[in-house]
């Protein structure tokens, strides 16, 4: 079934998704005032969107009622989905903007680099060696899976790398915060053209 997108305000992105497995409601402003409100049914999940949103600065509303009784998959794959959805639209309506954006983020002992382009281009490279299969109520591996999906649906270039790390909870945490500041940088204001094509 296919994403419902609408521009609820001049700068607010609505999407909404039902399936068989996952049944989801977001609204994104990427020029918030950090008014955030997540219920994903995962706990960690919800800790890990809200540093990426209070990072990045953005309002953010998100309902999640997913199939969790059968594993975490469906659920953080089709968030990334609408949020990537709601993030390619927010960045396409702007007549300027930095297009790139990076930042090397020190999350305790965990040091964590990130770039991101606006390119129009979904690409994902990202090197996510957990040691454990769960922090909290998450997979591991649905780290990857989340960023992957979010590049693609969002059309943008994303490189998550760690430098090093030990705990596994801050290299998680280290790699949505240093996307939220990649993004806010990406997606600020700037003078002239950001493409020598003419379009992204």
């Amino acid at each position: 079934m296919s994403d419902k997108i609408k521009q609820t305000t001049n700068r607010t992105i609505s999407v909404s998704r039902k399936t068989k497995e996952t049944d989801i409601e977001i609204t994104l402003n990427v020029d918030g005032q950090q008014s955030i409100n997540i219920n994903t049914g995962i706990g960690f999940l919800d800790h890990m969107i809200h540093q990426l949103a209070s990072h990045a600065r953005w309002d953010l509303n998100l309902s999640v009622n997913g199939d969790l009784h059968i594993d975490d998959h469906h659920t953080v794959e089709d968030i990334a989905i609408c949020l990537g959805d709601a993030l390619q639209q927010s960045w396409r309506q702007r007549q300027t903007m930095q297009r790139y954006g990076q930042r090397l983020l020190p999350m305790d002992e965990a040091l964590i680099m990130c770039a991101v382009d606006l390119s129009g281009r979904g690409i994902y490279v990202g090197e996510l060696n957990f040691t454990r299969e769960n922090v909290g109520n998450m997979s591991t591996e649905m780290f990857e899976h989340f960023f992957l999906t979010l590049a693609t649906t969002a059309a943008i270039t994303l490189h998550i790398k760690p430098m090093y790390y030990r705990n596994n909870h801050h290299l998680a945490e280290g790699c949505f915060k240093a996307l939220a500041y990649a993004l806010k940088e990406a997606l600020s204001e700037s003078q002239g053209d950001n493409t020598t094509k003419g379009i992204l």
